[in-house]
């Protein structure tokens, strides 16, 4: 099974209790990087950084980050070399994203999406590999090349 991760803000705090409980009970490990209580405050880097930090370490394989729309959530962990995030609402995005660009953080809206749709983006994400084709290698290279230049 994957490392998986698991990180969220107020916004998005109810679907990451949702979904963390889904996956363990689906036999995964989980780390949860917060929020630990509901506090309509608190900010996603607080959560998200952690998470993806631990991603592009190697520490976890996968990365589930969600916020109120996702899209804080998606811009933050995109800040980190070696993290390819995106805001996923639908399953197609949510293997091809791996299957093509090698995505390892997928991004939720948690005011956006209901919980079983959410889930199916979960297990539709844990469930694709990616590809290796040399065409995405190319394209995840000029990835890389452009973050080493930042």
């Amino acid at each position: 099974m994957l490392s998986i991760g698991i990180a969220a803000d107020h916004g998005g705090f109810c679907l990451k209790e949702e979904l963390g409980a889904a996956l363990r009970a689906a036999g995964y490990t989980v780390k949860d990087f917060g929020a630990r209580s509901l506090e309509k405050d608190d900010d996603y880097p607080d959560f998200i950084v952690p998470l993806a930090n631990a991603v592009a370490s190697g520490e976890l394989e996968r990365g589930i980050a969600v916020c109120g729309s996702g899209v804080g959530a998606s811009i933050i962990a995109n800040k980190i070399a070696g993290v390819r995030a995106a805001l996923v609402h639908d399953v197609f995005s949510a293997h091809q994203g791996v299957e093509d660009d090698n995505m390892n953080i997928l991004c939720l809206g948690g005011r956006v999406i209901g919980n079983a749709l959410a889930a199916d983006l979960v297990r539709t994400f844990l469930g694709a590999r990616f590809s290796g084709a040399p065409r995405h290698m190319r394209r995840l290279a000029a990835i890389d090349a452009l973050e080493r230049k930042m």
